[in-house]
């Protein structure tokens, strides 16, 4: 068989992997899973390389589709392309050989730390917070593995409680699961997870420490997770959650 016709149809996925063989590029992408956009200038800095080889790297990931851009004015800001992206990062990450823990740095050991307790995953809750409140949706009757991950009419029900009103997508399913990096176990995606992450920045349950995708749960979150989930800093995990505190990082 012709290696050319064998292999000039379908899917280029060796492409794609190359596009995240980089090591440049992958902290890029892992560092806009928080969601947000960012310029070029921040990425380079994020990542300790020039501005010009950031560029570089950058447009390659809009060309390979796995980035989206816009502009403001003379600026650029780039971001995931979508929640299947931030999907398929959070789940590669979570196959990843792990690194050895930074050693001589207490920030970056405090950082690291945060981020395996509770971040945003994109827009939904990800870490030890995020594992726990899909745990407690599940043992609740919420969600409903039995058929692949479902919401309940129990847990529609919940979230209109919550305030939390659902808009119907054909883009995105209501609930995903998401295999998270650092617990190795699913967290909750979709429409619900997204819903229920903005919810809790919005009525204050969690704020975000610094300029990470790090979040803490402030006492009201405390309150809210214990009244609507029935977590406890005595539950698994909860005794681990970060507090707010006032940091420049």
């Amino acid at each position: 068989m012709n290696s050319t016709h064998a292999h000039g149809h379908g899917p280029d996925l060796a492409a794609l992997a190359g596009l995240l063989a980089d090591s440049t590029r992958a902290s890029f992408c892992l560092a806009l899973l928080d969601g947000r956009a960012w310029t070029a200038t921040e990425l380079a800095r994020h990542a300790g390389v020039a501005a010009s080889t950031a560029t570089g790297h950058l447009n390659l990931l809009v060309t390979g589709g796995l980035l989206a851009q816009e502009r403001q004015g003379r600026h650029r800001y780039v971001r995931l392309a979508d929640s299947d992206t931030a999907a398929l990062i959070e789940n590669l990450a979570s196959r990843a050989p792990r690194r050895a823990a930074p050693t001589g740095s207490l920030p970056a050991v405090s950082r690291s730390r945060a981020l395996a307790r509770a971040r945003t995953c994109y827009d939904h809750l990800a870490g030890a917070l995020g594992v726990a409140i899909t745990r407690a949706m599940t043992d609740r009757g919420l969600l409903d593995w039995e058929r692949g991950l479902t919401i309940t009419g129990d847990g529609t029900a919940w979230l209109a409680e919550l305030g939390i009103t659902l808009t119907p997508t054909n883009r995105r399913p209501p609930v995903r699961s998401c295999l998270d990096w650092t617990e190795r176990r699913p967290h909750l995606a979709g429409t619900v997870g997204a819903a229920l992450c903005l919810h809790a920045f919005d009525a204050g349950w969690i704020t975000r420490i610094g300029t990470t995708r790090a979040v803490a749960i402030t006492d009201t979150g405390q309150r809210a997770l214990r009244e609507h989930l029935g977590l406890t800093e005595d539950s698994k995990h909860m005794d681990s959650f970060p507090q707010p505190q006032c940091t420049s990082s």
